[in-house]
């Protein structure tokens, strides 16, 4: 494909006074701000006197007041926050004869809240809540709440998970009158709206999700035609048929922009009148589906498509473990349809991977939890062909509907789009990984994008089943761009599509609505361009990273819980990461990741970071931890309040025990060091990213 590189907006890097700019607040632990933007943009400094009543993560408004000059940076204040990343909070109720307050669990929230007595509710002195801010002028010293829930009865993992979806700015119930809302749509389908759309009743359809699936986006149908051409249709759940546009249900689904996955719980996007049953293709029950269906090969070439509304049924769910017994040999049922369509995603895999697209692949760690949520046992999944089955299709709708609007203009301009774009990897993180893999006889070919990807592939292809594979697909995957939502149609780079969305999950992502929406009025040949969609692309890509890092944080408080019954365990682990203050291990078993600290490292040696090496080196016993090595840890301390394991170093990877002189010509050997007493405090490294 044509890889085309997006060009960030670049909103200057000199400042004069009076000038002003938007961005994200990101507040450091001494108190300092900086306002992060867009582009190559130099951050401004906001000194803490000028942060006002903003809070980390707050897009904020922000007025320069002194210039860059000599390199420096420039300082601005805060003069308005235009949207708050976190507006709800748990702490104490601590109650006053008059007033009452909110002492924050948050160490992000550095005001206690003010409750006002008719906003208490029945909080009582000393219970655990959760308020709401509800004013917050800036001309008043602490910000004015409502208690909105009472946690004094629940459980530590319940009052966890929900301070991490607070902290993501995630609210944890629907309002009212998005619920009345949702409790109006009737059950069944109408006779009128039925006329109006392709009924695929009929036609062979089932469903294949997780085992623990609550709502079903997508259903996959399937006929036979003639001359070895099959019709196999994608359906989607049509979301936009029930949520009208700017109703309340529509402004709460684009505010949360997206469901949030937690090891015990989802927190969805919209209300589960909608999710879990309207939307959802339920076996046995007629459902109106949004739907691309292709007349295609058993080879998986695409003859011929069709786009638009229909109304299918579902005959059977499947789970994935179910159709991958069926794929390796068990009976089951609709087996002669389910090999056939897996042969058929498998040659449309293996046609995207020749044009370009780049095999990485991918584990997935599930938590085997008991009845209060506790992780009992951690398992790591792999995708297999029954996810690839489903994986493919998806894909292949994904790019039919970007490619169908990408050719539709509105006054002789590209219809405005929500685009899924992956540019191309950062240079200079891919000149570093290139030196690391030369190490392991890998040659990459830098003269354009495609023979980029393709050097990536090879690579991928002869690390298969070797020691240095996981670390040399997890430090590939670091070199990339995150893919994001714009309406600047630059191409999917990883995926080597040149036109590519999201479409195939309404119920869970917000941009799938929005692009369901503008697929319709290009069909009916009647398209109203969107207002400030590049925002709401931004907005929802922004929602989509708060959600990540509310499963990365979820997923890391359930580690440390399981690794509470192993503390002094001895594990094998491979190295994940390095940094100027020490190293980061991850159990080979388990995939639990703890930091081994520099001060834990100096019992043998002085070490320095070698970043283009992604390594630590000793300085006299040449004693090295490489991202990739293999080390025995002991777990040394687990901290369930700061999400955060510590690990001991008992087994080096390699280098030999010396003195301080000279260590050439010595016989190196794996190095035990004395185990040191206690757990070793760990720093978190703001500049290392997963």
């Amino acid at each position: 494909m044509a890889k085309k590189t997006k060009k960030t907006k670049k909103t200057g890097e000199q400042h004069s006074t009076g000038r002003f700019f938007t961005g994200r607040l990101e507040i450091t632990r001494s108190g300092m701000g900086f306002l992060v933007m867009e582009g190559d943009s130099q951050d401004v400094l906001i000194k803490r006197d000028n942060i006002r009543n903003a809070l980390n993560g707050d897009e904020v408004k922000v007025e320069v007041i002194k210039l860059s000059r000599g390199g420096g940076r420039a300082e601005g204040k805060v003069v308005e926050v235009l949207r708050r990343k976190q507006t709800e909070f748990s702490g104490r109720v601590d109650v006053h004869p008059h007033f009452a307050f909110l002492i924050t669990d948050s160490d992000k929230m550095p005001l206690d809240i003010f409750i006002p007595l008719h906003l208490l509710g029945e909080a009582k002195n000393g219970d655990h809540a959760v308020a709401k801010i509800v004013e917050w002028t800036g001309k008043t010293k602490n910000p004015v709440g409502e208690i909105v829930s009472i946690l004094t009865n629940e459980t530590r993992n319940e009052i966890a998970m929900q301070g991490i979806l607070m902290e993501n700015g995630f609210p944890l119930t629907f309002p009212d009158e998005v619920l009345e809302e949702a409790a109006r749509y009737p059950e069944g389908v109408d006779s009128a709206e039925v006329k109006k759309r392709r009924d695929m009743r009929d036609t062979l359809t089932f469903t294949i999700d997780p085992v623990d699936a609550k709502d079903f986006d997508d259903a996959i149908s399937y006929k036979v035609l003639k001359g070895g051409v099959y019709e196999i249709g994608v359906h989607i759940a049509d979301v936009s048929h029930y949520i009208e546009k700017d109703s309340v249900l529509d402004k709460e689904a684009y505010h949360r922009a997206t469901s949030v996955y937690l090891p015990d719980r989802v927190l969805p996007m919209l209300p589960e009148r909608l999710s879990n049953e309207l939307c959802s293709l339920r076996p046995n029950e007629d459902k109106y589906t949004f739907s691309a269906v292709f007349q295609v090969t058993k080879e998986g070439k695409v003859k011929d498509y069709w786009l638009g509304r229909t109304i299918i049924h579902s005959r059977r769910r499947f789970t994935y473990e179910e159709v991958q017994e069926i794929i390796e040999g068990a009976e089951g049922d609709l087996k002669e349809e389910i090999l056939l369509v897996n042969e058929l995603s498998q040659n449309l895999r293996k046609a995207r991977f020749k044009k370009g697209a780049i095999n990485f692949s991918s584990q997935e760690v599930r938590f085997k939890l008991d009845e209060k949520g506790k992780p009992i046992g951690i398992v790591v999944k792999e995708s297999k062909e029954a996810h690839q089955l489903i994986e493919e299709l998806m894909l292949l709708a994904n790019r039919t509907v970007a490619e169908y609007v990408s050719g539709k203009t509105v006054k002789d301009k590209p219809v405005p789009f929500p685009y899924r774009v992956h540019d191309q990897p950062d240079e200079e993180k891919l000149k570093v990984f290139m030196m690391f893999a030369g190490k392991y006889g890998h040659k990459f070919n830098l003269s354009s994008p495609d023979s980029i990807a393709r050097s990536f592939n090879e690579m991928l292809k002869l690390v298969q089943g070797k020691p240095e594979q996981h670390v040399l697909e997890s430090l590939g995957i670091r070199t990339m761009a995150k893919a994001v939502y714009t309406t600047e149609n630059i191409g999917h780079y990883g995926l080597g599509f040149e036109n590519y969305c999201h479409f195939t999950s309404p119920i869970r992502r917000y941009p799938d609505v929005l692009v369901h929406r503008i697929l319709q009025e290009c069909l009916d040949a009647d398209i109203h361009p969107v207002k400030h969609l590049e925002q709401q692309c931004r907005h929802c890509s922004d929602q989509e990273r708060r959600a990540m890092e509310a499963e990365r944080a979820a997923n890391k408080y359930k580690q440390v819980e399981f690794m509470m019954d192993h503390v002094g365990e001895e594990f094998e682990a491979v190295v994940s990461g390095v940094s100027g203050f020490g190293f980061w291990a991850e159990t080979v078993d388990h995939k639990c990741e703890g930091m081994v600290s520099m001060t834990d490292l100096n019992t043998i040696d002085d070490f320095e970071l070698k970043e283009g090496e992604y390594a630590l080196l000793g300085r006299h016993t040449g004693i090295r931890f490489g991202v990739g090595d293999k080390v025995k840890i002991q777990v040394a301390a687990a901290n369930l309040d700061k999400r955060q394991l510590d690990y001991s170093i008992l087994e080096a990877p390699q280098g030999a025990k010396a003195g301080r002189g000279d260590t050439r010509g010595m016989e190196r050997q794996p190095y035990k060091p004395e185990r040191p007493k206690g757990g070793a405090g760990r720093k978190k490294d703001p500049k290392r990213k997963k």
